[in-house]
Order: structure tokens, then C-alpha cells, then sequence
């Protein structure tokens, strides 16, 4: 049970980076910063919790942990 929540911190760490690296402002109207934001937000979070369900589904169907 333990190693789910390292998982989880561990992917939205992972989210974070991978998501710094676009730039998503240029698809938004000048001064819609807030608004853009928010939707890096929304994609961290949901790319992170697919990476993580993706891992421990791994790791239990492998029979690792």
C-alpha cells in the first residue's frame, strides 16, 4: 500500500517536468494566463494519475512487488 503513494508523488513529479517543457500560452488569447494555467493543472493531474494506474497495474500483474 505504500509504494502506491510513492508511485503517485513520483508520476506527478514526472507530469510536472514533462508538461514544463511545452508552451501552451501561445494557444491562448493575450491575458488569458490564469486560464492556461489552470489547464496545466488539469494535464499534470490527469497524465499523472494514467502514469501512475499504468505503473502499479504493471508492477502487480508482474508480480514484483
Amino acid at each position: 500500500m505504500n509504494y502506491k503513494i510513492i508511485i503517485y508523488i513520483l508520476s506527478v513529479l514526472t507530469s510536472t517536468f514533462g508538461l514544463t517543457g511545452l508552451d501552451l500560452n501561445r494557444f491562448f488569447k493575450q491575458g488569458h494566463l490564469v486560464e492556461a494555467r489552470v489547464l496545466i493543472m488539469i494535464l499534470i493531474l490527469a497524465l499523472s494519475e494514467l502514469l501512475s494506474q499504468f505503473v502499479i497495474n504493471f508492477l502487480e500483474v508482474s508480480k514484483i512487488l
